[in-house]
Parts: structure tokens; C-alpha cells; sequence
């Protein structure tokens, strides 16, 4: 019998919000809003096994956004909040767990240590939920432009989730208030004559309900999160051949570029930037020159398999800034083409990223014109730990 079990609930339709996409299964910063929701119970130490209740035709979006994740399989909602929660709830009866805690898929910024004060106080109480006491003076309206009233907002307080309980009694709440539209788990339980415990919210624990709330969302993770800068440096010589590859464009030239893959200094130096941002080692750690299979390799696939590990983290690229170094050919006519072609490929805008030339005057192997060197600087915006990724301050 586990001892605790989180049900995210995640099957609402999100017409609030409105757009194509129900709200949980919109990107916030490389990661779905119901993935970060996801996370936060499946890696934490006291929950045992994490369920989501979603709708019926959200299967496949539920599939991509839970890649990778230990979950049990999602069970299918109701047509309200707190059908999803009953169905939920009587999927787990053979489970039996002895706590409970179900959560809004819409709040993904839940911390583990908000998680942690919810088991806490389910020792001592058959209930418990987040929440947060009311700062603001409240005001009742009497035509939706005239205040009436001024609210006594003493004993007030907002509530979030996770809310918690003893799995057998919220079980048997919910199906007492089978027919009755009440707002939140805590009413059910309330309903049934349960005491339900206040503890600690957070204000990063917002609901996604509005685009406003999703931008703020992102403001959170920027702010709890760190930049990271990464350099690559490659160099190519001169061979046979009637054009080089730079930064993804095919450039006609009198000789070639020598390499075990298509040779672009430019990709190659924008690789490892990449991957010395996120501490991922160099491209041929990825891509090792002894392996066959990367014999002529376009250089695009080594620059995506950089942008993904960093998605894959949640990251973002700031900017990416390459730089290449020879006496010809010139790079001035494609400048416009490259920028565009390594934006394309790492999927993020043009005004990301830059592309330069310079010479060396003359001097050195590029100034003999023997082969072309290429440099690059990148910024990577990795979220923190505090928000979205298990941790709570």
C-alpha cells in the first residue's frame, strides 16, 4: 500500500484561457504547463506514484507531455472539476494509499517544500491545504462600478493545492457529494465534516488561468533561474573540392573543406558553445569523428541535438554570437542566410542570433588562406531550482 499518491487533475478544457490548445498542454519555458505540474510529484521523495486525470481526446498531448515520466496510467474526467476528482479518487480505491494529495495540472510552479508542509500535516489532521492569508482590503461592489461595502478580510485566506488528505475519508466525501457543485476538494471535505488544516502556500503557486498569468509564469522561472555563457572554437582546413559549407549554406569557393563530417566551422564552433553553456561536454563526445555512421554528416543534426539537451532542461538560447575567421569566401552576401538558416535550426528567432567575418590580416594559417577558423559565444537561460523542478525555497 503506498503511503502517498498525487492525483494532478488536467481535465479541463481551458476555455477561459482561450486559443487552440487547452492551457495545460501550453509551453512555459521548454516545458509544458502539465509537465512542470508532472514533475514536481513524480520527483518528489514522499509521493509514491503520480496519476493525471485529463480528457478523453487530450491522449495523445497527455503522452508527449509525460515522455520520460514514472506516472500510473491517466484516467479519463468528468465534465467538471470534481467528477475528474471523483474518478481520480476511485481509480486509486485498489491502490489504497493511505494520503492523497490532488493538485490543479494548471499550477506549475508547485515547490517541493509546499508538497512536503501538506504530507506534514496530514500526521495530525484527516485534511490539509496551501493557502495563502489575504493582504489586500477587500471591497464588495453593488453595481460592478460603485463600492457598497468594504469586506472584514480577518480569517481570510486564498487557497492553492495541493490539497491533502486520508485517502479512505476524502474517498467517502466525495462520494457523500456526489450531485453538489462545491469549488474545491477542502468544501468536500469540509461538506463531510472533516477538519482541514491550513499550512504555507506560495505566491509562485499561481493557476494559469489568463495569458497575464502565464506571462507572469515565465517572469518567475526567468528570475529563479540562472544564464549561462559557453565557447566553441573549430577549425577546417583547405582541400579538394568546388564550395565549403558555412553555418548551414552550401557556398561555392575554388577549393574545399576538409573534415570527417561536412566540415562547417561555423555549426561546429555553435555546437560547443551550446554544449559548454549546460556543461555537456564538446561535440565529439556526442558525435565521436571514430564513429563511421557520421562519415559526411550534415552539421545541422549536431547543432538541434544541442538546441534539444538544452530544451530538454528547460532551458532557453538567449543568443548565439559566430563568428568566422578567413580571407575568402566573403561571408558579407550570405550573412542575412545564415542567420536565418542556424535560427531555423535551433528554432528560435533571427534576432537571436549573429554572424560575423573578419580577417587576420594576412597573418597566420587563415591569412595563408590554408583552411578558415570559427569561434562562438552563447547564453543559455536554465530555470532554477526553486520553481518547476521539485525544489521550494
Amino acid at each position: 500500500m503506498p503511503g502517498c499518491v498525487a492525483l494532478v487533475l488536467a481535465g479541463g478544457s481551458g476555455t477561459r484561457f482561450g486559443g487552440a490548445l487547452p492551457k495545460q498542454y501550453l509551453a512555459l519555458s521548454g516545458r509544458t504547463v502539465l509537465r512542470r505540474s508532472l514533475e514536481a510529484f513524480a520527483t518528489h521523495p514522499q509521493v509514491d506514484a503520480v496519476r493525471a486525470v485529463i480528457r478523453a481526446e487530450d491522449r495523445d498531448r497527455y503522452q508527449t507531455a509525460a515522455d520520460g515520466l514514472e506516472l500510473l496510467d491517466p484516467v479519463t474526467g468528468g465534465p467538471t472539476r470534481q467528477d475528474s476528482a471523483r474518478l481520480g479518487l476511485e481509480s486509486l480505491a485498489s491502490l489504497a494509499p493511505e494520503h492523497v494529495l490532488i493538485h490543479d495540472g494548471a499550477r506549475p510552479l508547485v515547490d517541493r517544500a509546499t508538497i512536503a508542509r501538506v504530507i506534514a500535516a496530514l500526521d495530525a489532521a484527516p485534511a490539509a491545504i496551501c493557502a495563502l492569508p489575504l493582504g489586500d482590503t477587500l471591497k464588495r461592489s453593488r453595481d460592478g462600478n460603485t463600492i457598497a461595502a468594504t469586506v472584514d478580510r480577518t480569517g481570510l485566506w486564498r487557497a492553492q493545492t495541493p490539497q491533502g488528505f486520508r485517502f479512505a475519508e476524502i474517498l467517502a466525501a466525495y462520494r457523500a457529494a456526489a450531485g453538489r457543485e462545491l469549488t474545491d476538494d477542502a468544501a468536500v471535505a469540509e461538506a463531510a465534516g472533516l477538519a482541514v488544516t491550513l499550512v504555507a502556500g506560495s505566491e509562485a503557486n499561481l493557476k494559469i488561468t489568463t495569458e497575464d498569468d502565464l506571462v507572469r509564469a515565465y517572469r518567475l522561472i526567468a528570475a529563479s533561474g540562472e544564464t549561462r555563457i559557453g565557447q566553441g572554437y573549430d577549425v577546417h582546413g583547405f582541400g579538394p573540392g568546388d564550395s565549403v559549407m558555412l553555418c548551414g549554406l552550401k557556398i561555392a569557393h575554388e577549393r574545399g573543406l576538409v573534415g570527417h563530417s561536412d566540415a562547417d566551422v561555423g555549426l561546429h564552433a555553435a555546437t560547443d558553445a551550446l554544449l559548454g553553456a549546460i556543461g555537456a561536454g564538446d561535440i565529439g563526445m556526442h558525435f565521436p569523428p571514430s564513429d563511421p555512421k557520421w562519415r559526411g554528416a550534415a552539421s545541422d543534426k549536431f547543432l538541434r541535438h544541442a538546441g534539444e539537451l538544452i530544451a530538454a532542461q528547460g532551458g532557453e538560447i538567449v543568443n548565439l554570437d559566430v563568428t568566422i575567421v578567413c580571407e575568402a569566401p566573403r561571408v558579407g552576401p550570405h550573412r542575412a542566410a545564415m542567420v536565418a538558416r542556424i535560427a531555423a535550426i535551433l528554432g528560435i528567432e533571427p534576432g537571436r542570433v549573429s554572424v560575423k567575418a573578419t580577417t587576420t590580416e594576412g597573418l597566420g594559417f587563415t591569412g595563408r588562406r590554408e583552411g578558415i577558423a570559427a569561434s562562438a559565444v552563447a547564453s543559455v537561460r536554465l530555470p532554477g531550482a526553486r520553481l518547476g523542478a521539485g525544489d521550494g525555497a
